[in-house]
């Protein structure tokens, strides 16, 4: 089983930047995805980027499109979502989450293995 832990949320200013990492342990797979997703107080939870730690691929919500990058490093033991140009409305729990489809996907339940989510604020 795939275990992740997010961490790196905060508060930060409108038009600020922050970068969120997440900790992939117990690795059994060359191929799985890395997604990422949110989830503000009365809305449901959403996907706003998914990885492919085959070969980088990436996907994103219109949200956040041309402001998030997702990332991870040589192994994929880290899986990084840089946040530019952050705006009130990303103010969220965020999680990462693990799955095994072959396709990227924003979808919660193509997800297995969840982390403990990380507040991030954006606020002035």
């Amino acid at each position: 089983q795939v275990h992740v832990v997010e961490s790196g949320g905060g508060l930060v200013q409108p038009g600020g930047s922050l970068r969120l990492s997440c900790e992939v342990s117990g690795k059994t797979l060359d191929y799985y995805h890395i997604g990422w997703f949110r989830q503000a107080p009365g809305n449901e939870r959403e996907g706003v980027a998914c990885i492919s730690t085959y070969d980088g691929a990436t996907e994103y919500d219109d949200s956040v499109r041309g402001r998030f990058t997702a990332s991870g490093d040589n192994d994929w033991n880290m899986v990084y979502l840089q946040m530019n140009n952050l705006k009130p409305e990303d103010t969220a729990v965020y999680y990462c989450a693990a799955g095994s489809t072959w396709y990227a996907s924003l979808l919660e339940s193509d997800f297995d293995s969840w982390g403990q989510g990380t507040q991030v604020t954006v606020s002035s």
